[in-house]
């Protein structure tokens, strides 16, 4: 039985990835590793919590002595790391905090994973460390389109699929980092570490570049969720600027098959892009929101369209993001399963379906319940 470490996994992108370990793999013992910060709720898990080969086990990736005890106890084969403080706005507000869980963090595990699995007879064979991380190290790109032509336009990707974009550049494995924000720098840092440890240590380490999620469970600070609350209570929506910011966008589910997939077939040592060749404006982002919405709630289409309210562009805010994922295409066969039209429309519905999560998210009553359950742990 190997025993799998996924950190992070109360958290939006997480929780998916250990559903999908534990239902798909009985034979694995699954370890779910989380701090349980504000964004960590294990309510998302609540349909697997009693699986026989899930276990969860509350720790700050931080904690190295803690953490390398686990690996000699737990005889830890892999470690799926998603565990990162990710909301830019609260990293430009706390650089600090950004730099410690996702650098130091990051370091205590692949030095804990080395000084373990070093020690073994069989030293690193079959063993992996993969590490996911962003397509916001990159930097950003530019609103660039063909002569006389206003975008989206449909292009071509190097897989030599058409698709719509904004613009002919896209980040490839091979794009040098051009960090922007305190949080894509903290996690071009731990990338710069992981792959530092496969050079100077040999251990097998794989890492991957996302682009943005979305999809149920997902923290209501972000966007999408964040909206679709708004539009349920008629609050107003801010828009960053005038909302001309692209964005590549992938269903976390997606999302977790490509991580499945990558985890037992990657290449060691490889970087592998994950993205949806998918791109949207913000404000057009938000229009599908509305619309949808408002469907679902038995409005008028498009009756909440005045909630949008144009704020004060973010600091150092990329113009475009837009993600080149022909190499896992390719190399692995992996592709996106579902049209964002059909995603968002997914999307939504859970959430209104599912109001009683969301308004226990939004009040931070779980966090109490967390706190007072794992008070003298």
């Amino acid at each position: 039985m190997k025993t799998i470490v996924i950190t992070g996994g109360a958290g939006f992108i997480g929780s998916h990835v250990v559903r999908l370990f534990v239902n798909k793999y009985p034979e694995y013992h699954i370890i779910n590793l989380d701090k349980l910060t504000y964004a960590g709720n294990l309510a998302n898990l609540k349909d697997i919590e009693a699986k026989p080969n899930y276990e969860f086990v509350k720790m700050d990736i931080c904690d190295f002595e803690a953490f390398y005890q686990l690996m000699q106890d737990k005889k830890v084969d892999g470690i799926i790391h998603l565990a990162a403080e990710s909301h830019v706005d609260r990293s430009i507000k706390d650089p600090f905090t950004f730099a410690k869980t996702n650098v130091m963090g990051t370091l205590s595990l692949l030095q804990a994973a080395k000084l373990y699995w070093e020690s073994l007879p069989e030293k690193y064979e079959g063993k992996r460390f993969y590490h996911i991380s962003t397509d916001e190290v990159y930097g950003a790109l530019e609103l660039t389109h063909p002569e006389g032509i206003e975008p989206p336009f449909t292009t071509k990707a190097s897989s030599g699929e058409h698709h719509l974009a904004y613009g002919q550049d896209f980040f490839y494995e091979t794009t040098k980092y051009n960090p922007h924000s305190p949080y894509s720098a903290a996690k071009a840092s731990s990338d710069h570490f992981v792959r530092a440890y496969h050079d100077t240590y040999g251990m097998p380490v794989v890492v991957t570049n996302c682009s943005n999620n979305y999809g149920p469970y997902q923290f209501p600070e972000k966007l999408i969720p964040l909206f679709i609350n708004n539009i349920r209570h008629r609050k107003p929506l801010p828009v960053y600027g005038k909302g001309e910011n692209v964005r590549d966008w992938l269903f976390v589910e997606d999302h977790a098959r490509a991580i499945d997939l990558i985890f037992h077939e990657g290449k060691t040592a490889e970087t592998y892009n994950i993205g949806g060749f998918n791109e949207w404006k913000n404000i057009d982002i938000v229009k599908v929101l509305i619309n949808t919405t408002d469907r679902l709630l038995g409005r008028n289409e498009g009756e909440d369209l005045d909630l949008i309210t144009f704020v004060t562009d973010r600091a150092g805010h990329d113009l475009r993001y837009a993600i080149d994922s022909t190499k896992l295409q390719k190399e692995l066969g992996w592709e996106p399963s579902l049209q964002f039209e059909e995603g968002i429309e997914k999307t939504v519905r859970w959430y209104l379906e599912n109001q009683d999560w969301l308004d226990n998210v939004t009040s931070g009553d779980y966090q109490k319940y967390y706190d007072n359950m794992y008070k003298d742990r």
